[in-house]
C-alpha cells in the first residue's frame, strides 16, 4: 500500500511539474518580416532589442532583394510585414491589394554610394570619373541586378550620363542585392560598386562620391503590413516600434535618415 501511495504521489508530481513547464513555455508570436537586404544588420540589430522588451514576440526576418521578396510575396510566401528598398515593389503589392493601405508609411531614405576597391585600382575617385572609365572601357563596375532597386537606380545614374548599359555591359558584374554588390567590392573582384552608403558603413567602405536626387531620385524605403498577415496586429507594433526614436537612433547611426520621426516632429 505505501509503494502504491508513493508511485501516486510521484505521478501527481510529475503532472504538476509538466503542467508548470506548459505555463512556462506558452508559445511566442512570430511575426514574419521581409526586408532589404540593405538592413540586414540595423534590423537584426533592433530586432534583438524589440524582442528583449516584448517576450511574447518572436520576430523571423528573411533579407533580398526587394523585388525577389516581392515575387515571393506575390506566390504565397507567408509574410506579416514588408520592407522594401524603393517603393517600386511596393506599389506592385499594393495594386494586387497585398498591402494595408492604412498601415504605410515612408519608413527611411538612404543614399546611393559610389565605392571602390582597396587601392582605388583603376583612379576612379568620382562618379563623373565612372562615367568617363565606363566609356573609355577602363573599369570594371560591380551593379545590381535590373530587378534589384540599387541597380534600378545605377540605371537611372547610367541614363543622367547618358550612359548606354548595353554598349558598356563587358565592363559591368551583377550582384542578385547589394549585398553581393558590396561583397564584390570588398573582395576586389570589381575595381568599384555602386552601393547604399548603410552598406559601405557596415562593409567598412568610404565611399568616394554621393548620387544626388537629381541623378537618381531619392532613396525612399516604404513598409507597410500585409493584407494577408497572420499576425497584423503584432505586425503593426513592430512598425510603430520602427517609427519610433529608439529605433530611428540606430538607423541614423549607419547613415539611414528616418522619415517617419522626421514626419512626426517636423
Amino acid at each position: 500500500m505505501k509503494r502504491f501511495l508513493s508511485l501516486m504521489l510521484a505521478l501527481l508530481m510529475l503532472v504538476s511539474l509538466t503542467a508548470c513547464g506548459g505555463q512556462g513555455g506558452e508559445k511566442k508570436t512570430e511575426v514574419v518580416v521581409f526586408a532589404a537586404a540593405s538592413m540586414t544588420e540595423t534590423l537584426t540589430e533592433i530586432g534583438k532589442a524589440y524582442e528583449a522588451a516584448h517576450g511574447d514576440v518572436e520576430l523571423v526576418f528573411t533579407f533580398d532583394s526587394s523585388g525577389t521578396l516581392k515575387t515571393q510575396i506575390e506566390e504565397g510566401a507567408p509574410c506579416d510585414l514588408f520592407i522594401s528598398a524603393a517603393p517600386r515593389q511596393m506599389n506592385a503589392l499594393e495594386e494586387l491589394d497585398m498591402v494595408n493601405r492604412d498601415s504605410r508609411v515612408d519608413l527611411l531614405e538612404n543614399k546611393v554610394a559610389l565605392c571602390v576597391a582597396e587601392g582605388n585600382p583603376a583612379g576612379v575617385n568620382s562618379y563623373d570619373d565612372l562615367a568617363a572609365a565606363l566609356q573609355a572601357g577602363a573599369v570594371l563596375l560591380a551593379v545590381g541586378d535590373a530587378d534589384v532597386p540599387v541597380g534600378q537606380y545605377t540605371q537611372k545614374i547610367f541614363a543622367y550620363y547618358g550612359i548606354d548599359e548595353a554598349a558598356v555591359a563587358s565592363h559591368l558584374t551583377y550582384g542578385s542585392n547589394v549585398k553581393a554588390v558590396t561583397t564584390a567590392v570588398v573582395e576586389a573582384t570589381a575595381d568599384c560598386g555602386v552601393i547604399y552608403a548603410t552598406d559601405a558603413f557596415s562593409a567598412g567602405l568610404t565611399p568616394v562620391d554621393t548620387a544626388t536626387a537629381e541623378m537618381c531620385g531619392q532613396v525612399i524605403y516604404p513598409a507597410a503590413v500585409l493584407s494577408g498577415a497572420e499576425h497584423p496586429e503584432a505586425a503593426q507594433a513592430f512598425l510603430d516600434y520602427l517609427k519610433g526614436a529608439e529605433a530611428s537612433a540606430v538607423f541614423e547611426s549607419v547613415g539611414f535618415t528616418p522619415l517617419s520621426l522626421r514626419a512626426m516632429n517636423p
